[in-house]
């Protein structure tokens, strides 16, 4: 299934694409991308995943066709610096193929490069599948449970591994 998929870095002309993919997320996607169930895009996110500088924001997208199929990306935290924020989602029907991992860890690799230190991350403690694809893709984080989601600060290090 995922040998019809490219990867890619995210352009401008994207966001259409990508508010097909949140018209096509499950609620329970929804809720465990945005910790809130939203039924239209939240506002600003579509442009602000677009919208990016290749340096303090970046995103890589999965391509099935003409369709987005998942998407990954980093921001900079304002308050850390040499942090970022890494966010992943994957279309339903593409989920449990490795798509999440592959995005995951090219978002990863796209914040090493541009010289952040720290990946953060914050996923809901019952989403046991973003849990196994962040555990198994960075077994040096570390995790800290507060109320129902864990918030992981994830060292990227200095050696030349990006994360798989």
């Amino acid at each position: 299934m995922t040998e019809n998929v490219a990867i890619r870095l995210i352009r401008p002309d994207d966001a259409a694409r990508l508010e097909r993919l949140f018209y096509r997320l499950s609620p329970e996607s929804v809720y465990r991308r945005f910790f809130t169930l939203y039924t239209t895009p939240p506002p600003g996110v579509m442009c602000r995943l677009v919208e990016v500088d290749h340096d303090t924001r970046d995103a890589a997208v999965a391509v099935a066709g003409d369709e987005i199929v998942g998407v990954g990306h980093y921001a900079a935290d304002p308050a850390e610096p040499g942090a970022a924020e890494l966010a992943v989602v994957v279309d339903d029907a593409w989920q449990g193929h490795g798509l999440g991992s592959r995005l995951l860890a090219l978002a990863a690799g796209l914040a090493r490069l541009h010289g952040y230190t720290v990946l953060t991350a914050v996923v809901l403690a019952d989403n046991a599948p973003a849990i196994r694809m962040l555990r198994t893709a960075f077994p040096e984080a570390h995790w800290r449970l507060d109320g129902g989601e864990y918030e992981l600060r994830i060292p990227l290090g200095t050696d030349e591994r990006i994360p798989a």
